[in-house]
């Protein structure tokens, strides 16, 4: 049975779809099976992952809203399998609160495929609503990407207090998968201090492995491949190559 791990952090712009796209292309080179879930409406785990999100094609939200099969609206890439969004997923939220036990629905879709895989990654919207409150509950664990500036331990805070809901609640055996330091700088002395502060409240469940800032990683989007295609050398592809071997070593 494949293990379900959100990627979330309720603070936007930290490297949580990046995150995505690219632990997923790692492991997918390990030889693990992996599938992206595309729950943002944004979609850019989908472009990210090489996808036309504009094109009308099956997608999570006809998966959650209008009961179609997920096996069939999962997308084959060469960097892991993909279930897509686009904009319309938007609305889902709202169509969402009317449904019987309306905070189970995906989980209850990746019950009928997660023994295909060995994980599956689940991209949150970065913000406390449905489609969030329903990747928290279908996952097993919670994978946090940390941007290293002030406001993201602000928004870390806020991240927590969900945690903590959703586990007196909703699903009791959430965990925290790891903290992810992002868009790390060396050179700056105040990366250090926000490390020191993560790693101090966080301890061992912060990956030993960070992600610097890089301008490959910024691009590769654009091209519709995670940077380990773009550019196999740069130090972002390296860092998330890394990563991929630390989060197979803690599981």
């Amino acid at each position: 049975m494949g293990k379900i791990i959100a990627v979330a952090n309720q603070k936007g712009g930290v490297g949580k779809t990046t995150t995505c796209v690219n632990l997923c292309s790692a492991l997918t080179e390990t030889r693990k099976r992996v599938l992206l879930c595309d729950m943002d409406p944004q979609s850019n785990s989908t472009t990210g992952m090489g996808v036309d999100k504009t094109k009308n094609v099956t997608n999570i939200y006809n998966v959650l809203i209008d009961g179609a099969d997920a096996a069939e609206a999962i997308k084959k890439t060469p960097y892991g399998d993909l279930l897509p969004s686009n904009k319309i997923l938007s609305g889902a939220g709202i169509e969402l609160v009317n449904m019987k036990k309306r905070e189970f629905v995906l989980k209850n879709v990746l019950a009928k495929v997660r023994d295909n895989y060995d994980y599956i990654l689940v991209d949150c919207p970065p913000s406390l609503e449905m489609l969030t409150v329903n990747s928290l509950c279908a996952a097993n664990t919670v994978l946090i990407p940390v941007q290293c500036e002030y406001f993201a331990l602000e928004g870390l805070s806020d991240l927590m207090t969900t945690i903590r809901m959703i586990k007196k609640s909703l699903n009791p055996a959430l965990e925290i998968e790891g903290v992810l330091l992002t868009m790390y700088d060396s050179r700056t002395n105040f990366s250090s201090q926000v490390a020191a502060e993560i790693k101090k409240f966080f301890a061992r469940k912060v990956y030993t492995v960070s992600i610097p800032r890089s301008v490959r990683i910024a691009e590769a989007p654009s091209h519709g491949q995670p940077v380990l295609k773009y550019d196999r050398s740069s130090r972002g592809s390296l860092a998330y190559a890394e990563l991929a071997k630390e989060f197979i070593k803690r599981n």
